[in-house]
This record gives C-alpha cells, structure tokens and sequence, in this order.
C-alpha cells in the first residue's frame, strides 16, 4: 500500500520546501494544491477519508502549508471538521515551517540551559509576533519560562501576547521595541533571546549582549544576512561566544528538517494523528541532543 500524502497550501503555488521534504520524510507520492481555504478544501478530504478501508486509512495523510499560519490554522479546522467516527486521517500543519522551526528553537534553548530546564528564566522573543515567534512563545511558556515578546506596534504585540497566552494557559508579557535601541532595553534582566524576524534584519546589536549580565542563551531563527542577532553565527550550534551559549539558524535548523522529516514519517503509523505545536514540539525533545 502506497503512501499517499496530500499538501494542501494556503498560497497560490504550494512549497516546493515542503514538496521535497515530505518525500524524504517517507511519502511514496506527494499531491499538491495551492490556493486552498475552508471553503474550498472538504472535497479533496472527502477524497482522502472515503476511499480506503480502516486498515489502510493511515497510509493516506494531510500535510497543510502555506505562508500565512491564521489561514492554515482555519483549514486545519475546516479539515478536522469533515472527520467522524473512522472516517478520518492523519494531518499535520506546519504554516510557514512556524510549527517546525519553532520547535527545534526551543527544544535545543531547554537542552542547553543550565539543567536543562526554563522553569522560572526571563525569555524575551523578539519580532515575537510573526508566526514562529508565536509558537516559540506558546512552547517556552509551558516550559515555565516567563516570556515578553516584542513588536514595532504596541497595540497589536499587546493582542498578539493575549492570545498566546490563552492558547498556552500563561501570561506573555509585550514591550513595543521597534529599534535596536528599545530592544537592547527589552532583554534587561533576561536569561533568554530568540529572534524571530524577517530575514535580512538585524534585531540585536552584539554590543548589546556581549556584556550582557544575566543573558545565558541567545538563538537567531535568521539565515539571510544581515543576520538577526549581531555576532551569533548562522552555523552556531551550542557555541559559546562573550560567555553565552548561542545557536544561528543553520546550526539548530538541521533539527528542524530532521523533525519534519519526523513528523511526515508519524502520519502514515496511524490514521488519527494530529501534529499541530504542541505534538510537533513534543517530538522535537525527544531528537534533540
């Protein structure tokens, strides 16, 4: 019985990122659609919960993708809505690659910290309301860590912090830090810095943390230069740099294509998984180290 995946991608033109991954993630066929939404997407479900018997139903799974992680969250609504009873198969979404990455971040940030625990740490996620920022917040939250995040905008980093909060039962602060200056001034007091901006931005000047008191891990989601936090190289992998223990996002994204790679193999072992943050984090821990 073959292995039959089926990517559903909120864009116009589905990821050839997570097209290639999912192959080497086990997938014996990967079938591709962009362009999907809720309105659109319980036909091709239909297609996928109909057609084979119980047996066989976890050789047929789900992967939704796309660039926006609110409209991939809504189609994985949409799609768990069409299930019942038997009728139902794997899926796992991974918006963005926000999920994966995301994961990987924090899963290596709790390995390296000092007992490899977060329990109680200051973690400040700075452009923390992007989409992977939001989901590292959410995982360093139910580590224990006290997270704030920041954002240009006041108002819209404050409701972006609430409704991180309510998905991960914790209280995230937000601190407006639309310039290096402000955000050198955020991480006071923190033990912890992930950045988690757009590419080619540099959110972190190094003379801001090189010195840094209490600072213990710092980790860069950034890969296009100018790279997110000023002197961590994208190749760092638990280096210690000005006494720090710091990761660049080749050095923890070899963990993050590894779980993709992961979680597509997951899909086909059963046919009522669901791999959303919480899960895909879960399994991040386990391969970390």
């Amino acid at each position: 019985m073959k292995k039959l995946l089926y990517q559903f991608d909120t864009d116009t033109h589905p990821a050839v990122f997570d097209n290639v991954v999912a192959y080497d993630g086990g997938a014996d066929h990967v079938t591709a659609y962009g362009g999907i939404t809720p309105a659109n997407v319980g036909g091709l479900v239909d297609g996928t919960i109909f057609t084979r018997a119980p047996k066989e139903k976890k050789f047929t799974a789900i992967f939704i993708g796309g660039s926006n992680m609110a409209e991939g969250e809504a189609v994985l609504k949409a799609v768990r809505k069409k299930f019942f009873a038997n009728f139902r198969v794997s899926v796992m979404l991974d918006s963005n690659g926000s999920n994966t990455t995301a994961a990987a971040a924090v899963a290596w940030l709790a390995h390296a910290a000092p007992g490899s625990s977060l329990a109680g740490k200051r973690a400040v996620v700075l452009a923390g309301t992007g989409p992977v920022g939001q989901r590292a917040a959410a995982m360093l939250a139910r580590e224990g860590a006290k997270v704030t995040i920041t954002g240009r905008d006041a108002e819209r980093t404050a409701q972006i912090a609430r409704a991180i909060g309510e998905r991960a039962g914790a209280s995230i602060e937000s601190l407006a830090a639309p310039d290096n200056a402000s955000r050198a001034q955020a991480i006071e007091g923190a033990q912890i810095v992930l950045a988690t901006g757009a590419g080619g931005v540099t959110l972190l000047e190094e003379s801001a943390w090189k010195n840094h008191p209490t600072l213990e891990l710092l980790c860069d989601g950034n890969a296009t230069p100018a790279l997110g936090i000023e002197g961590v190289d994208m190749m760092d992998r638990a280096a210690t740099r000005h006494g720090k223990t710091v990761f660049g996002a080749i050095g923890f994204g070899a963990l993050k294509i590894a779980l993709h790679r992961a979680c597509i193999a997951r899909l086909f072992e059963q046919q009522d998984l669901v791999l959303d943050g919480d899960e895909i984090y879960a399994i991040a821990k386990t391969m970390v180290g």
